[in-house]
């Protein structure tokens, strides 16, 4: 395996003081391996505690790679949800065709391309909390209900002003505060983050928990059924309790559901989305009473958005995950990119601002070795956020999305789903990012517990 040439080394290292704007999946992520590397880090988080709503996300290709080398494979292997495969059902429930989950990571040290089922299906509370509670571990801390007022890059360090209107300096600050990032915005302006954030057409997306015991004889599988007029449900079982539901439309306007998102009434959005998915067939009207009668959990919307930038830092500021790079969840791998992105930062920090113990910061840009890691950083990782957000359109001129406008093209979607699942064909291959063609995750020196010493 190539080895970055590194200068990381068993020996004592000046510390830099990081300030992480976002405790989520790959804030967290960073601030392990920041922390591992004796930096000082403190993550702040907008919330007053760390948010462990939201549904079930995956990992796949190198982002497993990235959690082994973080030494929380068998940690997350113990918190894994038992999805088997993913079906596809018409509006009878009949099912039209079935794709079993990927198991080969846990039984080759070269395991293929996962399915639509990866072998690490995990809820994103879970994976938090994991990453979490790793990072404080090796020292990081974290201040809840704080978040970022102001912030001047001063050559030497970044001036921070907080929402309470304390000040503190730090050498490097990493937006990691999600797609709707307020750091992007402060970092590079109005104009350039608005240019920057490209949402979905018409496109509306809720995501939920309603309780629903598991029955004899049931397997815990993610089944999909379309409806016509851009309509889709999916659900998902992780729990013996309760199931996940995933709705979404796209191609039309919805004037009152856009006013609730607008107005954050809860209620309205719920009757909305009732209304809109009444009488859609399969499980619609039980699930959308379940949702209308309050017997819904972890309730949140989404419009959908690709987040596309030039650079993602300036200075002595940066941006990893969805600030930097959101590919939307149609890629199936935002989760992968946020946990391999924070790696890639970290080991470039390690890399360059680790000479002799003694990192470089100076004045002249030039002379810089965190503006350096930061390019490095940049041009490192870009070829792959490049790939994966590769013809991920915004429009609504796809070719899935006319096929499931009508009944007769939503038949012969089924029909298609059918002859890929006879001939037990990789849909998650056609339909995901997994696959980066000529980008290998690099393996830096000091930067694998399983193998380095370096570090706490």
């Amino acid at each position: 395996m190539f080895v970055e040439d590194s200068l990381i080394r068993n020996q004592a290292m000046t510390q830099l003081k990081v300030l992480i704007s976002g405790a989520g999946i790959a804030g967290n992520s960073l601030a392990f391996w920041l922390s591992r590397l004796g930096h000082d880090v403190l993550v702040i988080e907008r919330f007053p505690d760390l948010r462990t709503t939201g549904l079930q996300v995956d990992l796949r290709g190198h982002g497993i790679d990235v959690i082994k080398r973080m030494g929380l494979e068998s940690e997350l292997r113990a918190k894994l949800a038992p999805e088997q495969g993913f079906e596809v059902v018409n509006s009878a429930g009949m099912r039209q065709g079935f794709f079993p989950a990927n198991k080969s990571s846990s039984t080759s040290s070269r395991p293929g391309v996962q399915n639509f089922t990866s072998d690490y299906e995990i809820m994103r509370g879970d994976l938090c909390g994991l990453l979490y509670d790793a990072a404080v571990k090796v020292g990081a801390r974290c201040e809840f209900s704080t978040s970022i007022d102001s912030f001047e890059d001063q050559a030497d360090a970044v001036q921070v002003k907080f929402a309470d209107g304390r000040t503190r300096r730090f050498d490097l600050i990493v937006g990691a505060d999600g797609q709707s990032s307020s750091t992007r915005k402060k970092l590079f302006g109005s104009a350039v983050a608005d240019a920057a954030y490209h949402p979905f057409k018409d496109t509306h997306m809720a995501y939920f928990t309603i309780p629903q015991p598991i029955q004899p004889g049931e397997d815990y599988i993610a089944t999909m059924y379309i409806a016509p007029g851009r309509r889709g449900i999916m659900t998902r079982r992780h729990s013996p309790h309760e199931i996940q539901v995933y709705i979404g439309c796209s191609g039309a306007k919805s004037p009152r559901l856009e006013a609730a998102r607008r107005a954050g009434d809860v209620e309205e959005q719920k009757a909305a989305w009732g209304e809109m998915f009444k009488g859609a067939g399969w499980k619609s009207d039980e699930i959308m009473q379940a949702l209308v009668a309050n017997e819904s959990d972890n309730f949140y919307v989404e419009a959908p958005a690709l987040v596309k930038l030039a650079s993602w830092s300036r200075g002595r500021v940066a941006l990893v995950g969805d600030a930097a790079w959101c590919p939307t969840a149609t890629t199936g791998v935002g989760t992968t990119c946020g946990v391999v992105g924070a790696y890639v930062l970290a080991s470039e920090i390690a890399k360059h601002c680790s000479l002799g113990g003694h990192p470089n910061v100076s004045t002249d840009p030039e002379e810089d070795s965190l503006r350096r890691a930061l390019q490095a950083y940049e041009a490192k990782f870009q070829p792959y956020m490049a790939q994966v957000q590769k013809d991920v359109s915004v429009e609504d001129d796809s070719f899935w999305a006319g096929l499931a406008s009508s009944a007769w093209g939503i038949y012969v979607f089924y029909w298609l789903v059918a002859i890929a699942s006879f001939l037990r064909l990789n849909v998650g291959r056609w339909m995901l990012k997994e696959e980066i063609k000529g980008w290998h995750l690099p393996d830096y020196e000091g930067m694998d517990v399983r193998r380095d010493g370096v570090g706490k």
